[in-house]
C-alpha cells in the first residue's frame, strides 16, 4: 500500500473525522461566544461602569511619532478574550455534565437477569415434578 492509501485510511478512519467535525464547529462557536460578548455582554457591564467600552481600553507606551505607530497594551481586548474563555469553558462544562449524567443513567439501568442455564432449568423441573407427586 503506498503513502496515498495509508493517508487515505489515516483521514477516513472514525476518529479523525469526528475530529474535523468538532474543530469546525469549535471555531462557529467560537465566533458566538465572541460576538455574544463583544454585543451584548460587554455593552451593559460598560453601561454599569460608567459608559466604558472594554474594547477601547489600551495603555499607550510610547505614543506614535511619524509614521512609525503608537506601543499599546490592548488591556480591554485582553479582557473581552478572557470572558470568552469563561463563557466557553462553562458552556462546555455544561455539556459535559449533562454527557456523564446521561452516561451514569445508561449504567444505572437495571440489568435483565441472565437466562437460566440449562441444567438449572431440567433441575427446576425434576424439583417441580418431586414437589408435585
Amino acid at each position: 500500500m503506498g503513502m496515498i492509501g495509508e493517508f487515505r485510511d489515516f483521514a477516513m478512519r472514525g476518529n479523525v473525522v469526528d475530529m474535523a467535525v468538532g474543530v469546525v464547529i469549535g471555531a462557529a462557536f467560537g465566533k458566538i461566544v465572541t460576538s455574544f460578548t463583544n454585543d451584548v455582554l460587554m455593552p451593559p457591564i460598560g453601561m454599569l461602569t460608567g459608559g466604558v467600552d472594554f474594547s477601547d481600553k489600551v495603555l499607550t507606551l510610547k505614543e506614535a511619532i511619524g509614521d512609525a505607530a503608537a506601543v499599546t497594551l490592548n488591556y480591554g481586548t485582553f479582557i473581552n478574550v478572557i470572558l470568552d474563555f469563561l463563557i466557553i469553558a462553562f458552556a462546555i462544562f455544561l455539556v459535559v455534565k449533562a454527557m456523564n449524567a446521561a452516561k451514569r443513567k445508561e449504567e444505572e439501568a437495571p440489568a435483565a437477569p441472565p437466562e437460566p442455564s440449562k441444567q438449572e432449568v431440567l433441575l427446576t423441573e425434576i424439583r417441580d415434578a418431586l414437589r408435585s407427586r
